[in-house]
């Protein structure tokens, strides 16, 4: 299979849909994570934007320079498929289609929505267009040592521990984090895909 990078093509789950990333909806997404609990935990390395227009301009800037793939993560009804509230934002980055690898992160929900069904759908979703739309080989999470939460989760979806990068980045209060990093490969990818379907049947 030929490997392809991300097209940005709506992803639609059971009660989650996945939509590229447009200005418009910036100001909903700030709304839904201007909560202490989802910058302390190291999502953005830190930074807790304290406006929408800083938020807007930040958010899409990072997106233009790393040259990623933005969702908007929004609810759905599970009868109609009507499209609800926004509830947090994902992405595929850092693509080397030479080495058929993709970093599925930036991953950050409001947290009313946390140990539901979002972000198991959610990732369920961006790893079904990696596998099987995009051809990738492997698959990337990281996320801060600090944030035991996240990676608890990770680790739920059934990807592999691979270590610690220590000193990795900078955080917005200078002290320096150290990275988790997981993965998931192609050859793991129907048992994790199975055992995904069935948490959320």
């Amino acid at each position: 299979m030929t490997v392809v990078a991300p097209d940005a093509r709506p992803l639609v789950g059971r009660t989650i849909r996945l939509d590229p990333a447009e200005l418009h909806d910036a100001d909903e997404l700030f709304r839904a994570l201007d909560h202490d609990e989802v910058w302390a935990s190291g999502y953005a390395n830190g930074f807790r934007p304290t406006a929408p227009i800083g938020w807007r301009r930040t958010m899409m800037s990072a997106v233009d320079k790393e040259d990623r793939t933005m969702y908007i993560v929004r609810e759905i009804d599970r009868d109609t498929k009507a499209p609800g509230r926004i509830v947090g934002t994902t992405s595929l980055g850092d693509v080397d289609l030479i080495n058929e690898r993709v970093h599925l992160g930036w991953t950050a929900f409001t947290p009313d929505v946390w140990q539901t069904s979002v972000n198991p759908e959610s990732k369920l979703l961006l790893l079904w267009h990696a596998f099987d739309h995009c051809g990738f080989g492997r698959v990337m999470f990281q996320t801060d040592s600090i944030n035991a939460r996240s990676q608890a989760a990770i680790a739920k979806l059934g990807a592999t521990r691979e270590g610690v990068l220590r000193r990795w980045v900078k955080r917005a209060d200078g002290s320096w984090r150290d990275t988790v990093v997981f993965s998931v490969i192609r050859d793991e990818w129907p048992l994790i895909r199975s055992g995904l379907e069935l948490r959320l049947s």
